[in-house]
Order: C-alpha cells, then sequence, then structure tokens
C-alpha cells in the first residue's frame, strides 16, 4: 500500500472513531510550498455534517493523526486546510521501497491489448515538422500505455496513392529524365518531394496561362492540362496500367527507403504498416451490410447516405453513385482489417484536430452498424505546429522539412555544447553521439511538453537551452547524477538506505516525495494519453533535484549515514529520470 493509500485509510478511521461518521472519498492534495506539510486534507466538505468548524475539524483529525499513524509526525491546520507532514522512518521506507522496486512506474498486464496508428505519411513529400509531433505523440502514447499494462501494436497507414501522388509521378514523367535519388544526390522522399513542388509551380503557370486568355479562375484550376493529365494517370494507376503502375512502385520505393531512414534517425518504428493502395477499395461490403440493416440509405442518383442528425452531425456521404468509394468508406474497411488482423480492445488515431469532424463520422456510423470495437475507437486529436515565420505548406516547398530541422538541432546542440564546455574529455565518436541525444531530445522534449489538443510554436533555439523548462536540461541533470554515482563507486560508497538514519532533511524529504508521485503519473498519463504530464513530472523532478544539490554536500556530509542515504537518493533519481524520458522516446546521456 503506498503512503497516500494509508495516509487515507487513517484519515477515514480518525473521522469515523472521532465523529462516529464514515466517509468513503478522500482526497489528499500536495500541501502548497508556503506551508509545513507535504500531504494537505481540506476539511471545509465536512462542516455540514458534523457540524464543526473547519478548523476544529483539523486539529482533532490531525491529534489522532500524531498519536495513531506511524506515517504522520506532525500537522499544521491552516483555517480549513490540514498540512501533515510524514514520520522520519515513513521516508526512509518510502525511498527504500522506490530504490529497490526494479518496476517502479509501470504496471503489471492488465489484459487489454491496444493500437496506436500514427505517423500516416503520403508518398509524394518526405516528413516534415507537423509529421514529426504526431511521430512523437504516437510513439510515446504507445510507450506509456505499455507501462500502464496493456499490450499494444503500433501502426501505420501509408497513403500511397490518389492524386497528389500522381502530382509527383506526372512532373517527374515530364520532367526527371533519368534522374535518381543517387544521381540527384537526395534521400527519395525529397526527390518526390521535389517534383510534387514542380508539379505545383508548372500547375500555376498553366492557370494564369488561361486566365490571361480569358478563363475564370476557377474554370482554369479544373482545366489546367497537367491537373486533367493528373486525374488521367489515377484513372490508369487504378486500371493497373503497366508503365504507370511500374514508375508509382520505382518513385514509392525511393520514398520508403527515404522515410525508413528519417525513422531510424527518430527512434521510430511500427509493428505493422498498412497500405491505402491496398485498403482503399475496402469498405463497400461494408456499405452493402449497412444497407440491409438499414443504417444506410440509397438516393435517386444511387449515392449511399448516412444520416446523423440525432447525433448531432448531418447527412454524410458513405459511398458516390457511381460506385466509387470515399475516405469514410475506405476507413471503415480498413478499421474492419485491422480488428480482424488483431482484434485489440482499443484503437487509438493519432491524427491532427482538422480531421475531427471525420473521426465524429466514422466512429458513429461504427456504433450504428453496432461493431463490437466501436466503444474501444479513440481520436487522439492534436493541435498543429507553428514556427516563429508561420504555418508550413508543402506545395510552394516551403515546409520544414523533418530531416533539415534535426540537422539544425544537431548543428545547434553542437554549437551549444562546445561553448559551455561540457565535451572536454569526450572523442569525436562521443562528441557526435552526445550532439545527436541532445538534438533529439531537444526536440522530442519541446513537441511533446505541450497539452497535445493545444496548436504550439516551436522554437529551436529555445528547445535547447540547458537552463530552461528543455529536454538538454534534464538531459543534464541526469548526466550530473550519473558523474555522482561513478565517484560514489570509486570511492566504495554503496547506494543504500540506512535503516535507522537519524533525520531526513527537508531537502531529501521533498525529492523523495516527488519520486514518489511517479507511478501515479504514468496512470494519468496513460489515462489522458498525454506524454506531456510526463514531460513536466520530469521536469519538476529534475529541478527538485538541482534544489536538494545546491543545498546539501552530497560528500562532504561528516556523517558517513547521511552520505549513504544521499548516493541512494541520487541513484532512485537517476534511474527514474531515464525510465520517464524513455516513455517520451527520450535517450539520456551518461557524461556531458
Amino acid at each position: 500500500m503506498t503512503i497516500e493509500a494509508t495516509l487515507k485509510n487513517n484519515i477515514r478511521q480518525a473521522i469515523q472513531e472521532c465523529f462516529q461518521t464514515s466517509v468513503e472519498e478522500i482526497i489528499l492534495q500536495p500541501t502548497k510550498k508556503e506551508f509545513e506539510g507535504f500531504y494537505t486534507f481540506v476539511t471545509f466538505p465536512l462542516t455540514k455534517p458534523l457540524r464543526r468548524s473547519p478548523v476544529e475539524i483539523g486539529e482533532t483529525i490531525g491529534t489522532y493523526l500524531t498519536g495513531n499513524s506511524s506515517v504522520v509526525s506532525s500537522y499544521n491546520v491552516v483555517q480549513g486546510f490540514l498540512n501533515i507532514s510524514l514520520s522520519n522512518s515513513t521516508w526512509l521506507d518510502l525511498l527504500q521501497k522506490i530504490s529497490t522496486d526494479p518496476a517502479f512506474g509501470t504496471f503489471p498486464a492488465n489484459g487489454q491489448s491496444v493500437m496506436v496508428e500514427f505517423s500516416s505519411p503520403n508518398t509524394n513529400k518526405p516528413l516534415h515538422l507537423g509529421h514529426l509531433r504526431n511521430n512523437f505523440l504516437g510513439s510515446s502514447v504507445a510507450r506509456i500505455l505499455a507501462a500502464n499494462g496493456y499490450e499494444v501494436v503500433k501502426t501505420c497507414l501509408v497513403n500511397d496513392r490518389g492524386v497528389h501522388i500522381c502530382k509527383s509521378m506526372l512532373a517527374y514523367r515530364e520532367l526527371g529524365g533519368h534522374e535518381t535519388p543517387e544521381t540527384a544526390g537526395l534521400k527519395g522522399d525529397h526527390l518526390a518531394g521535389k517534383y510534387y513542388v514542380e508539379f505545383d509551380r508548372e500547375y500555376k503557370r498553366q492557370i494564369n496561362e488561361l486566365v490571361a486568355q480569358g478563363m475564370g479562375e476557377e474554370e482554369a484550376a479544373k482545366k489546367a492540362p497537367w491537373i486533367l493529365e493528373a486525374h488521367q494517370l489515377l484513372l490508369k494507376w487504378e486500371q493497373g496500367d503497366a508503365e504507370t503502375v511500374a514508375l508509382w512502385r520505382k518513385m514509392n520505393g525511393w520514398v520508403y527507403e527515404g522515410f525508413n531512414q528519417t525513422y531510424d534517425k527518430i527512434g521510430v518504428h511500427f509493428d505493422k504498416t498498412y497500405y491505402e493502395s491496398d485498403t482503399y477499395l475496402l469498405g463497400k461490403d461494408i456499405i452493402d451490410e449497412g444497407l440491409k440493416q438499414g443504417v444506410f440509405y440509397k438516393k435517386e442518383d444511387g449515392s449511399v447516405w448516412i444520416d446523423l442528425t440525432e447525433e448531432g452531425l448531418d447527412q454524410k456521404l458513405v459511398l458516390r453513385g457511381d460506385g466509387t468509394s470515399v475516405y469514410i468508406t475506405q476507413d471503415l474497411g480498413t478499421t474492419e482489417l485491422k480488428y480482424q488482423d488483431f482484434h485489440n480492445d482499443r484503437y487509438i488515431w493519432v491524427v491532427g484536430n482538422e480531421q475531427d469532424y471525420h473521426f465524429n463520422v466514422l466512429f458513429a456510423i461504427l456504433k450504428r452498424l453496432g461493431r463490437s470495437y466501436a466503444e474501444g475507437c479513440y481520436h487522439l486529436s492534436y493541435g498543429m505546429v507553428d514556427l516563429p515565420t508561420g504555418k508550413m505548406k508543402s506545395r510552394e516547398g516551403t515546409v520544414v522539412d523533418a530531416d533539415d530541422l534535426i540537422r539544425e538541432m544537431y548543428e545547434t546542440a553542437e554549437n551549444r555544447t562546445r561553448e559551455l564546455g561540457k565535451i572536454e574529455d569526450f572523442n569525436g565518436e562521443e562528441a557526435r553521439q552526445l550532439y545527436h541525444t541532445l538534438a533529439l531530445g531537444a526536440l522530442k522534449y519541446y513537441l511533446l511538453k505541450v497539452d497535445p489538443k493545444k496548436r504550439m510554436l516551436f522554437n529551436p533555439e529555445e528547445s535547447i537551452d540547458f537552463q530552461g523548462h528543455t529536454g538538454p536540461f534534464i538531459q543534464y541533470t541526469y548526466a550530473r547524477v550519473r558523474s555522482i554515482l561513478r565517484k560514489a563507486e570509486q570511492s566504495g560508497i554503496q547506494a543504500q538506505v540506512p535503516a535507522d538514519y537519524a533525520a531526513v532533511h527537508p531537502a531529501e524529504q521533498e525529492v523523495i516525495f516527488y519520486l514518489s508521485l511517479y507511478p501515479a503519473r504514468v496512470k494519468a498519463a496513460g489515462e489522458e494519453f498525454a506524454p506531456s504530464i510526463i514531460s513536466l513530472y520530469a521536469f519538476e523532478l529534475a529541478k527538485v533535484y538541482n534544489q536538494f544539490y545546491a543545498e546539501l554536500s552530497i560528500f562532504a556530509d561528516p556523517d558517513p549515514q547521511a552520505v549513504q542515504l544521499r548516493v541512494a537518493l541520487s541513484a532512485a533519481v537517476a534511474e527514474t529520470i531515464r525510465h520517464a524520458m524513455g516513455l517520451l522516446g527520450i535517450e539520456v546521456p551518461e557524461k556531458m
């Protein structure tokens, strides 16, 4: 049983014995910094049923606890707030349990499985900054859910077909000659992206030409030769035209090689990848099933619809009159396929908030169809990422490319680290590995520390500050602690908790208290699908440890038990930071 659970039981007993009243729910909160104590129990809600003042209730419960609870040392009452301090033995027991629990911060298997689908790139352009937020969110949520006892399957649905893919193919066919990633000196995804930009440039030129000849702009956009040819190319692909399919395979192959290099660089991997080219025809059988059930209805033109006004949505097209599918049809089929493949209890889609309506419709249809997995479907909606220069666009080629950003972060990490003189005893390979670790740590942490639902502004310079609310600050704290532990090992000092340590210092208490919060934070992050909870926790723990380090000497204290306790405390902090940052997909350096 945790300290908090024990304390809640003790308070429940106090109320029962002192006031002959039973209270089921006891809520504790951390004590405010300006008051003495670690846990606060608010007595205001008890004033009416107990017919006592808040202060009297607090004093009565506090007196009972100091006389009857082994975990409480003292208390103070401020109006209706009972602030509770913990006993010396409680702090030692707590640190001992944390230090000796190899599974601290993880929960046993809960028998539930969950699929997390994320990334979902298009094969007409490289990954960009928005994709990075998506990838880091999906990967981190998967790790957090695994720590909460779920069996996790990570999947990716690649958008590898459609008119947008044909735009790159057309531009390459007309302008590319025999260019390859090798001859161009570009990653394959960058080469495809180059021709997507070329298409847009030529398409705009053609529109302007038609407008100059007197055609309306809207009509020109539909009748420009290249947009007509791109649609023709899609038809040829759907008909299996050998030349078109060969070009599609070649260019997508280049793109996948490029994607895989980026995924390896950022430490993201999938258990299963689905391709839209394999799934876009799925779902039509589900439409037939729904028509028979009366879930869908057919209009005179043969198109099939569903009326979702009861759910607060509107009427939604699910199949065109010519029998071709729309996105929702494909998603119905793909979701069914994923269920048949894995039979998960829950399904999570990590997709930007511009698709909120689409997922509301998808989930509503699945429920109407009576799908057993419908209740377990969840859209992890997240806000867009902006830079100080504004919103990203890929057609004009002004997108913030993921590879370029990672390279810039690496260079910034190198410059900052050299300025601060943190690599004086590193060889070349060690230094390069450190820059990579810091660059990715800064990038991942900055994108994950913000609540997923919020739109955010990414500031590369700010993200790599060693002193702020950043990944490198936490990484540097970890490296400092590891240095302390190496010194302790060289001095023959064991990281163990002395059973009879006389008085745990307030600064030590603060660190132990923050350590004890970790399992609850992991649980909350899993329930809310919010890596930002873990991000903030890691920062708070690093900050509290640095305050402890500034206030107390670890090795110069004349009491050998104090030295032992502080080394044990440091070891627990290092392991908890390593685990927390691991849930974010961030590595921590052993030295800096």
